[in-house]
């Protein structure tokens, strides 16, 4: 029996650093067998500010998650992120090599190598090259060209780009940990692995993953991202707003955040509905364990007042973005809301009210094993950079995974030869 694959994930997030370990079957089936999530450090917005903090943390949740799956990882798909990250779509066209016989895989790479000829410049990189559909000889419409018979080939792609400093420097902490890096990918595109329904990918949706410090948005249309982009607001800005407004620190904003986001949601009082079975306006944050003296907050301040304002202003950015990407009016399944900040109170009624679609929140799915403390809306990028590795070869990424770093190897070796000795 062949042995079983390991995959492993390492979201680099602005607010927690998330590091999964998989094991893939022949049959494709994906099985957590470590996982580890630690506050994150040395990043703002998606980027590296300070090397030392961000390799300090992702050791400390690599440690962890290997500790829990028994053994050492040697390669991890890697999340990027923040705002240097661009998009454009692109075309290209070849002649098919051999138009008597028919359509072969090495014209389907031809043709998508055409298309990554675009102009940048030196201080971008390409971090996905994503093929939206084929066409051949006019013929448009087809998703897997190979086989058929043609004499021209071309190809509609999505390509996403970076700030090569950035993607350098986040490549550069990973490897420090003696890791190395099997692909960049971006954190929209793996959150669309772990939340997206296939039918919802066809029909035409949106993806808004709201993240600690960014937001991605996505846009898939028949079947195939055709927009993206990052807003860099994220639910640290409404923790932020808490901690202003209220005049309390942010670990203690951070708290009441969460405590209002776990209570039943009450939408309007339905009839018959009992006077008891709404929470009184008078919120105590007396039980949550923070260092202030006991106050109490109204709660319809806190919601209408800091949280809702905060909300409406990502979700008009989200508007924004929809509009500029030209597609607007081409995504029946709605919005699917993911990410931390998606667990913010109110947030599905707000989607609603500014962007007039259907909304639900989206949950990571499609993997087994230990996956009891991953089962929440911020673990989507994670689990899907983990389902993005388990596809195998090919998914358009691009990455860094070649970059020479200097001693990248003989660190690599120091490390895995005393990480062997550790329990």
């Amino acid at each position: 029996m062949a042995k079983d694959r390991v995959v492993a994930g390492i979201d680099v997030g602005s607010s927690k650093v998330c590091t999964i370990i998989t094991t893939v079957s022949q049959e494709g089936s994906v099985h957590v067998i470590g996982v580890s999530t630690v506050p994150s450090k040395g990043l703002k917005k998606g980027q590296i500010v300070d090397i030392e903090d961000a390799v300090s943390a992702i050791n400390a949740g690599l440690e962890s998650a290997e500790r829990m799956a028994g053994f050492a990882i040697s390669s991890a798909f890697i999340s990027v992120g923040g705002a240097h990250i661009n998009c454009q779509n692109s075309r290209g066209v070849v002649a098919v090599a051999e138009p008597e016989s028919e359509i072969a895989l090495t014209d389907v790479d031809r043709v998508i190598e055409a298309a990554k000829a675009i102009t940048l410049p030196s201080s971008r990189e390409i971090v996905h090259v994503l093929p939206r559909g084929y066409i051949v000889d006019s013929q448009e419409g087809i998703r897997d060209p190979v086989g058929m018979t043609g004499v021209r080939l071309e190809v509609e792609t999505h390509i996403i780009t970076g700030s090569t400093t950035s993607m350098r420097n986040l490549a550069k902490c990973v490897q420090e940990v003696g890791v190395d890096v099997e692909s960049l990918i971006f954190g929209g595109v793996a959150s669309s692995e772990a939340v997206l329904s296939d039918t919802e990918k066809e029909l035409g949706v949106v993806l808004v993953d709201i993240g600690g410090g960014t937001t991605d948005v996505c846009l898939f249309i028949e079947g195939a991202l055709a927009f993206s982009a990052v807003i860099p607001i994220g639910a640290k800005h409404i923790t932020n707003d808490v901690a202003i407004g209220l005049r309390v620190s942010l670990d203690t904003a951070e708290k009441i955040k969460l405590s209002l986001s776990k209570e039943p949601r009450i939408i309007a009082t339905e009839e018959g509905k009992t006077r008891k079975d709404i929470p009184s306006d008078e919120f105590d944050i007396t039980a949550l364990g923070v260092t202030e003296e006991a106050r109490k907050f109204s709660r319809k301040t806190l919601i209408e007042g800091i949280i809702r304002p905060r909300l409406s202003e990502i979700f008009s950015l989200v508007a924004m973005e929809i509009k500029r990407s030209g597609f607007g009016g081409m995504t029946p399944s709605g919005v699917v809301v993911t990410g931390g900040g998606a667990e913010t109170i109110g947030v599905s009624e707000i989607t609603r009210h500014v962007l007039s679609m259907p909304v639900r929140i989206g949950y990571p799915q499609g993997v087994t094993g230990l996956i009891d403390e991953i089962q929440g809306p911020a673990f989507s990028t994670s689990v899907g950079l983990v389902l993005y590795g388990a596809k195998g070869e090919g998914l358009g990424s691009v990455g860094l995974s070649e970059m020479n770093l200097p001693g990248k190897d003989l660190l690599k070796r120091l490390v895995t030869f005393v990480r062997s000795f550790l329990p």
